[in-house]
């Protein structure tokens, strides 16, 4: 998966572009391209996006750690020859970028998941997919392109393992558990309009299709939608697991399995000791614990627990290359990116997404090549500082 060429070279086809008058027709500053998304968006979908929990304070406090660290470049070094490759999991990503797994994507834009996987597999990006898409599991492999399964641990082991064997089946490479959604928190803006989209049967597409999920209905959903609303309902909140019940997910799979969620050192280890293959360091993007720790504050002890054990994914108030180059230099293997592709998605569809992306790399690659980096590997905590 080797880059035939530096991704920053795309600022020179752009640029080339311009002398026959042509301008880019979607935003570039990720800012401009975010007011844009919030135009296109209606109240429902908006809050939904750009919401978070309680006063939204988390969510802020994502951002602001990113700010408070500043990169150090170096000079004079060789950079002519570079990539971003690199490898997770015993995976090699084209870069150290992944699509963090995204629900009810139908919302944003009529082809959702599906416009992104497309968008994803075009430019070797790795998609994790939601449980809570609008479109099944399957319908989003079919876009191809490398992919990772994220499961939201329903009440019901069977249903589960079905869930886990169908990802298993359609070719997704590793698995993603949320812990940090057992219960919707208290968001403001999505109950000020009373809109939670699982209520009219949008992103419940691979319950509705999952042959352990249909046969527990009185009804098929064809014949009777809102009695699989209420199945679902019934079942998508799984508040009783623990620790010990991961046992029963490492026995159902060979899928590599990392914890989504994680923010305490402790945490870290005990998912160490239960036989996991590593973490994703995230906070959901502010959207559940209202005053939690920012995401990039919470990566440092972990890395320091876990690091050389568990492979590391941070995700929460990521938005530019440079925030990329500064979560890779304070410990994490990848990053995953969230709300900037639904910008993207919003905006123009698939077009939209392939322009974050293709944004995104083109500026990491950048970023890199002036602090004096030829490959992510060679970043370090020498490579950032924390301003005061």
């Amino acid at each position: 998966m080797a880059d035939s060429a530096p991704f920053g070279n795309y600022q020179y086809e752009i640029y080339l572009k311009g002398l026959a008058d042509e301008l880019p027709k979607l935003p570039i500053a990720w800012d401009a391209l975010e007011a844009a998304a919030a135009e296109k968006l209606d109240a429902g979908a908006h809050g939904y996006v750009f919401g978070g929990a309680g006063a939204e304070d988390t969510m802020r406090e994502n951002l602001e750690a990113f700010r408070r660290r500043r990169l150090l470049p170096r000079m004079l070094r060789d950079v002519s020859e570079r990539t971003t490759v690199t490898t997770v999991l015993g995976q090699e990503l084209n870069a150290p970028i992944v699509l963090a797994p995204v629900g009810v994507q139908s919302i944003v834009h009529p082809d959702g998941e599906l416009a992104v996987a497309r968008a994803a597999a075009a430019q070797g990006t790795t998609m994790i997919a939601s449980t809570a898409s609008s479109f099944t599991l399957e319908e989003i492999a079919e876009a191809g392109g490398p992919r990772w399964f994220q499961l939201y641990w329903p009440r019901g082991r069977e249903l589960a393992a079905s869930f886990v064997h169908r990802a298993e089946a359609a070719g997704y490479t590793a698995l993603v558990v949320t812990l940090d959604t057992w219960l919707l928190a208290w968001r403001p803006r999505d109950l000020q309009g009373a809109y939670l989209p699982f209520l009219k049967s949008i992103g419940i597409a691979n319950y509705l299709s999952d042959p352990v999920f249909r046969s527990t209905l009185a009804d098929p959903p064809e014949e009777d939608p809102q009695g699989a609303v209420g199945q679902f309902v019934g079942v998508f909140s799984n508040p009783t697991v623990t620790w010990e019940d991961l046992a029963f997910l490492r026995e159902t799979t060979d899928l590599p399995i990392l914890l989504k969620g994680v923010l305490h050192p402790d945490d870290a280890r005990l998912a160490r000791e239960h036989g996991v293959d590593g973490l994703v360091v995230s906070n959901h993007g502010g959207r559940q614990v209202d005053g939690a720790i920012a995401a990039l504050d919470a990566l440092g002890p972990i890395v320091e627990a876990v690091g050389d054990d568990l492979a590391l994914v941070l995700d929460s108030g990521v938005r530019t290359g440079a925030d990329v180059a500064k979560a890779l230099a304070l410990g994490a293997d990848a990053v995953g990116i969230g709300r900037p592709y639904l910008w993207g998605l919003a905006v123009a569809g698939e077009a939209g997404v392939t322009h974050v992306l293709k944004n995104l790399l083109a500026e990491l690659d950048l970023t890199l090549a002036l602090c004096g980096l030829t490959s992510p590997a060679e970043l370090d905590g020498a490579a950032v500082t924390e301003s005061a």
